[in-house]
């Protein structure tokens, strides 16, 4: 079993940075993929980012690109996302999720996840 807890989320203005932490437990954190999806009131969840268990390797979302950045800290058990250059349409729920393997860009692919922190970025 695998705990994901997300924490970091808060009202910002637009322009401005937030970076958020997953930190997670139950299971060898080091050797998981992980990765970063978000969901905004009626839409469907979509990927943000992932990054591989070494760190090597990460995606992101062409909305995002150059603006997000995923890191992780395997000694910590912690993934974050730096997200700068905030812009209205990034609000949205974001959720941490977990799966073994490969870095993946589809949310059916991650067995885990948590329960989301809330951003909210105004104009």
């Amino acid at each position: 079993q695998v705990q994901l807890v997300e924490s970091g989320g808060r009202l910002v203005q637009a322009g401005g940075s937030l970076r958020l932490s997953c930190a997670a437990s139950g299971r060898t954190f080091s050797r998981s993929a992980m990765g970063w999806f978000r969901q905004a009131p009626g839409k469907d969840r979509e990927f943000v980012s992932t990054i591989s268990w070494s760190g090597g390797t990460a995606y992101y979302a062409d909305s995002v690109r150059a603006r997000f950045t995923i890191s992780r800290d395997n000694a910590n058990n912690t993934v974050y996302l730096q997200m700068n250059d905030l812009e209205p349409e990034d609000t949205a729920k974001y959720y941490c999720a977990a799966r073994d393997g490969l870095p993946r860009i589809f949310k059916e692919d991650y067995e885990y996840w948590g329960q989301g922190t809330q951003v909210i970025v105004s104009s």
